[in-house]
């Protein structure tokens, strides 16, 4: 494909134009599906399926996505670069067109792109007429070029800025606010789209990371889905190698990745173009119809199968991990989400591909193809035998919703949308449980011991277990393939209430393994939730109250001292009382958790103090020396007066990119050399940026020392994270804290009020956001093999708070 592409320029002239930008803005949910939280991301997708796009073509081998602290997102690649000379038409350059004009891409032009990533495609265009702002830098000949838009309007047009020898766009935008109900964005959604990506274009390097948490991941797969399927089946015992078909027919490509292994569940996942067909199409109707002929047609010819004995496609994939990947020039979505491939011809092509390449391989490899049939075998027997289980249990009425469980105390809602049903360890719970909730909406089922964990289990063994056979009826919605159905669901609130001890972590997992392998349509509609008790009680005097965590504690000492303490502000001459307090609290908390994100960086907290204490403090000053000289000898002031211990140099160089000077601050600190640079990036960055937004300075305390008073007299600190100890100190004082442990501690009326109160309670809601993850962590965690499950703890240990041994 990229050989084609070198016959063609990629430039001004390929950039084709269909439609402005005007309605846009007016009807987002038109262009990105909606402005809720799948738009948000959606505006990260269209961004990142540019490079893609350029990855596909042969010319982009690395993608970096960076969540920034004010949820503004970069997206960096070493392509091409988007095209910077005049378009022919617009007489502008064709950067801008690309950014200003809805469908301005060269995706539009079959020459450029032959087949291309997106699920609505609509451009980056799209993505700068719903932001605040953007701000795009293309790297190219030689050049860095530089332009800022604000809600889709140019502020200037693109200039070059300085001299480079790489290549490749950069484009940083915030979303925004007016348009979208929320713009937090969830590095797990970003994670599974950019995993995938990484999968279905072996050798592409993506990098994510999020500046919020510091968390960060690289994605790179040079055997692409075949590296897919042995993730996903890392955990488990694979039966054989991993086969791989890889097909091209009337312009339609074809990779398909099949493993069997040793489980009782599928795992399959199709793709059209990179998109995610989470509801599956014609390519997936294609690979199933295929693979069960293949291993009947097989079977028979070989004396597996005796006597017209066939297997089901339920048999057939028990135990299989697949994935399909298709890319075609003109795919059609259909169904809810637009997530399902509607091109009819692409059926027949998959079916003759997958019969023809796995029936080769079958005849290649006659041990293989036994294990395989063998194991549908088996599935067929155990689907026979589970289903006489079934018809005996049900016979005793212990299935069907009509006699339900001695152990349910039901509610006297019938209504399922405003009926909710707490799953509990143990009778004692129940039974403090049965006498705190509102009987009106609340039934309580208690759970005896720990269930059955249905990861190890066959479906017969599973359903003659007591306790499982006692949640399926209690819940009403029946169980298995055949006989499960969400419309008869009691509760559309299932809460499962365990204590905070190691027991009820397990039950719980056990609970939420089931599920997720048995119940998956109560996962996605919402109905599964898990209370949360509050982690802390606190005493003074012969008053107690619940706190939910540890912000809600910090927030609670900082209500009892704000009163109490006074903080002087430099800039209008005031002491600041009161709720005025807590307000500057807050602020200057959040100033420090940025500050300990540099840290954590490597970027010395003195240091990037001292450079908020001057408001002129902007890339602009890079460009001017002798500003900058004064402005390194006010700083290395602040360090001499409050940090006499640290040896200081410095040294001013060239950032050629942006023509401006980058400064270099080498700090003896105990005795250990810090070399801090101080450049363009960091002091532009949004992180800098929304660091001086909630400086001291900026909130009228000054420069420091920062002056403190309560009634034990004043006091003066250098930093913000002075005045912050000073206050959580003085709210402790005369109080009792104690960390919550469990349930059991409480009484009826005190687990009614913190955990089972809708008015009070906090829930959290089971959603599944990461399908890929969520199946290899249930795997690793649930499975069999013990090794995966030893690495996942020691790679994970260090991330554990507040274990209680």
């Amino acid at each position: 494909m990229a050989e084609e592409i070198k016959q063609s320029q990629y430039d001004a002239g390929k950039i084709k134009i269909l439609e402005g930008l005007e309605a846009v803005r007016k009807r987002p949910a038109m262009y990105i599906g909606s402005t809720g939280p799948d738009g948000l991301h959606h505006l990260v997708y269209e961004v990142v399926d540019n490079s893609v796009d350029e990855a596909m073509a042969g010319y982009c081998t690395e993608i970096e996505v960076i969540i920034h602290i004010d949820n503004s997102v970069t997206v960096i690649d070493n392509g091409r670069g988007i095209p910077t000379n005049i378009h022919p038409d617009k007489k502008v350059s064709a950067a801008e067109v690309a950014l200003t004009v809805l469908h301005a891409g060269s995706k539009f032009d079959n020459e450029t792109y032959k087949v291309s990533g997106g699920l609505h495609g609509v451009g980056v265009s799209v993505v700068n007429a719903l932001s605040e702002w953007l701000e795009l830098e293309i790297k190219q000949n030689g050049s860095v070029f530089q332009q800022r838009y604000e809600r889709g309007k140019p502020q200037a047009a693109l200039k070059t800025i300085g001299k480079t020898k790489k290549r490749g766009t950069q484009i940083t935008f915030k979303p925004d606010g007016q348009i979208f109900e929320q713009t937090e964005y969830s590095y797990d959604v970003l994670t599974t789209r950019l995993r995938e990506l990484a999968f279905l274009n072996k050798g592409l390097l993506i990098s994510l990371e999020d500046e919020r948490t510091e968390k960060k991941q690289e994605f790179c797969y040079k055997g692409g889905i075949l590296s897919f399927v042995e993730m996903l089946n890392e955990s488990k015992t694979p039966l054989h190698k991993p086969i791989f078909v890889e097909k091209e027919k009337n312009g339609i490509m074809l990779e398909l990745a099949v493993q069997y292994n040793d489980s009782y569940s599928e795992n399959l996942f199709s793709f059209a173009n990179n998109i995610n067909t989470k509801e599956g199409g014609t390519h997936l109707v294609g690979f199933k119809s295929a693979l069960t002929r293949t291993v009947n047609s097989y079977g028979s010819a070989n004396n597996q199968l005796k006597n017209g004995e066939t297997v089901s496609g339920d048999d057939v994939r028990e135990g299989l991990t697949a994935v399909i990947s298709v890319k075609l020039p003109n795919p059609q979505f259909e169904g809810q989400t637009k997530t399902k491939l509607g091109n009819s011809e692409v059926k027949g092509i998959v079916e003759g591909a997958v019969n023809e390449a796995l029936g080769e391989y079958f005849e290649e490899n006659p041990p293989v193809a036994k294990k395989i049939i063998d194991k549908a075998l088996n599935a067929a027997r155990a689907r026979e035998a589970a289903r006489k289980a079934k018809e005996l249990i049900r016979r005793k009425n212990a299935l069907d919703g009509g006699s339900l469980p001695g152990k349910l105390a039901d509610c006297s809602q019938k209504d399922p949308a405003l009926s909710e049903i707490y799953l509990v360890e143990g009778d004692s719970a129940g039974g403090s449980a049965k006498q705190g909730r509102d009987r009106r909406f609340q039934a309580i089922l208690p759970l005896k011991g720990k269930i059955l964990n249905v990861e190890r289990a066959r479906f017969d063994k599973m359903i003659s277990s007591e306790e499982i056979r006692l949640l399926i009826t209690a819940l009403g919605t029946g169980i298995g393939i055949d006989d499960f159905d969400i419309a008869k669901a009691r509760y559309h609130r299932v809460i499962i209430m365990t204590d905070a001890d190691v027991d009820g972590a397990h039950i719980r997992t056990l609970l939420l393994t089931f599920f997720y392998r048995q119940m998956a349509q109560m996962i996605e509609k919402g109905y599964i939730y898990i209370a949360q008790p509050p982690l802390f009680k606190v005493k003074r005097g012969k008053t107690e109250r619940y706190l939910k965590d540890e912000a809600a504690l910090r927030e609670y000492l900082i209500g009892m001292a704000g009163d109490e303490v006074q903080i002087y502000q430099e800039g209008s001459k005031e002491w600041a009382s009161g709720a005025k307090v807590k307000g500057l609290l807050k602020k200057l908390a959040s100033y420090e958790a940025i500050i300990d994100h540099f840290a954590r960086k490597q970027i010395d907290a003195e240091v990037v103090r001292a450079l908020t204490q001057h408001e002129e403090l902007q890339p602009e000053l890079l460009r001017d020396r002798k500003r900058l000289d004064a402005l390194l000898e006010t700083a290395k002031g602040y360090w001499t007066k409050y940090y006499p211990t640290y040896v200081i140099t410095s040294s001013i160089g060239q950032d050629e990119e942006h023509v401006s000077h980058r400064v270099e601050i080498q700090i003896q600190k105990n005795g250990a050399p810090h070399l801090i640079k101080i450049d363009e990036a960091l002091i532009g960055s949004p992180e800098f940026r929304e660091l001086k937004n909630l400086s001291p300075l900026r909130l009228g305390l000054g420069k420091p020392p920062y002056r403190v008073t309560d009634s034990d007299g004043e006091k003066e600190y250098p930093t913000a994270a002075g005045i912050i100890q000073h206050v959580l100190e003085r709210g402790k004082k005369g109080l009792s804290i104690q960390r919550y442990k469990g349930l059991g501690e409480m009484n009826p009326d005190q687990l009614w009020e913190t955990t089972m109160n809708p008015e009070s309670r906090t829930l959290l809601q089971v959603q599944l956001e990461d399908t890929v993850e969520a199946e290899r962590v249930f795997s690793v965690l649930m499975g069999d093999e013990v090794e995966p499950r030893r690495n996942f703890i020691q790679q994970h240990a260090s991330e554990v708070k507040n274990l209680d041994i």
